[in-house]
């Protein structure tokens, strides 16, 4: 069988599907990148004609989990619509249950909701929610990044380098699901830093929840937004390397604010 080739962003985990790397539908090629297929109701997806893809079936559940998130970020799971793990698992050339386990991990996450004998709908993230979750990183991420400023020392942070140039190479691609990847890698190799285990899960679980798509408005994050989120991560590199606590924090909540 056909393996995924690996997404071209160093040390990141590469989704079930080899195509979502170019931007290319995660969930089927006849799909648009960033849209959904038509239904006859509203919430009834049956991907009828969608073609079968193939899966590697070492950890089928964790790819196709990536499959399932990089096809939330990128917009192809449509906020308020309902899918069934049969159709999504036709899809992505598996069985219905490690979609089912996948999306009963992506329900504890808030980017989905279980619709009794339907499927699972995809959570309507609004724009205040965001607003929320910006905020909240920022109370808990800011005071950190201060923190590591001061102590670690200058010459550390250009370790940190390939992972920001690998969110500008996502970025400026405009492969959303790669971006979000390369992002959430980026904040994590940096906070691990503090040496705080409870810290990373919660900072990673509220930096993935402000991913999903909002339920309005344009598509999130067009290209030149992503390139402009990308250059904050080196500018942030270079301001903890030269100390600036007040540049340092002005970044870091510039940064979240632009995430919204």
């Amino acid at each position: 069988m056909e393996q995924a080739r690996p997404r071209p962003t160093p040390g990141i985990t590469d989704p079930v599907l080899a195509d979502s790397v170019r931007g290319d539908s995660v969930l089927g090629d006849s799909v648009p990148a960033g849209r959904v297929p038509q239904q006859q109701a509203r919430g009834e997806h049956t991907h009828a004609e969608q073609p079968r893809l193939p899966v590697q079936r070492h950890s089928v559940r964790g790819q196709v989990l990536e499959a399932l998130r990089a096809a939330l970020v990128g917009g192809e799971l449509a906020p308020g619509e309902v899918y069934s793990a049969p159709a999504l698992g036709e899809r992505l050339g598996v069985s219905a249950t490690p979609v089912r386990e996948a999306m009963q991990q992506l329900a504890h996450e808030g980017a989905v909701e279980v619709v009794p004998n339907r499927g699972f709908r995809v959570a309507e993230r609004s724009s205040r929610e965001l607003a929320e979750l910006a905020e909240i990183r920022a109370l808990l991420e800011v005071p950190v990044m201060l923190r590591l400023a001061r102590t670690v020392p200058a010459e550390r942070w250009a370790e940190f380098q390939p992972l920001a140039d690998a969110t500008s190479a996502a970025a400026a691609r405009g492969d959303l699901a790669a971006y979000a990847d390369a992002d959430r890698a980026f904040h994590r190799a940096v906070l691990a830093l503090a040496g705080n285990g409870q810290l990373l899960l919660i900072a990673d679980d509220l930096h993935r929840r402000s991913q999903w798509q909002p339920a309005s408005g344009p598509v999130h994050h067009r290209r030149a937004d992503l390139v402009a989120d990308a250059a904050e991560h080196s500018a942030l590199l270079g301001a903890l390397a030269a100390q600036d606590l007040a540049v340092v924090g002005e970044l870091v909540r510039e940064h979240f604010t632009r995430a919204e």
